[in-house]
């Protein structure tokens, strides 16, 4: 029976730092692609709501993404949705600051430093479970 809580552990674990690592190279890649963006205030114009997964035992709670608009150089505008959530509904006409493609200026992005904090609280969080599940196996009694 021990063998098998062992099994799920290291499977857990390895999912778990699989999963880290695919999310902090796809923030890496976004961050580095929009370091070379042209950044620009945006105005927030709406937003659209939605919901947290509730994950880990928590309630789910209503989140926000913020819709901007903002002009290039020539006086364009262009656009677009935030992927960052905010807790309360942003207010239209506020500023954002926005990344966009300057060889496609329909591609844009928020510019946030919420998924790299998150990351940061993400990794030691997993530690610490991985570690304090290995604690529990090896104690837990099995006949």
């Amino acid at each position: 029976m021990k063998m098998i809580l062992y099994i799920v552990w290291v499977l857990f674990v390895i999912a778990a730092v699989f999963a880290v690592v695919r999310a902090v190279r796809t923030t890496k890649q976004d961050e580095q692609q929009a370091a070379s963006w042209t950044r620009v205030q945006a105005t927030v114009t709406g937003s659209v709501a939605g919901w947290t997964n509730g994950g880990g035992g928590s309630s789910r709670s209503r989140r926000f993404f913020p819709m901007y608009q903002f002009t290039d150089p020539q006086g364009t505008l262009f656009a677009g949705e935030s992927e960052v959530p905010f807790a309360s509904q942003p207010v239209p006409g506020a500023p954002i600051e926005v990344a966009y493609n300057p060889a496609n200026p329909n591609e844009s992005r928020q510019v946030s430093s919420k998924p790299r904090s998150t990351l940061g609280c993400i990794v030691p969080f997993f530690a610490v479970f991985a570690l304090a599940s290995l604690w529990f196996i090896s104690i837990f009694p099995v006949d």
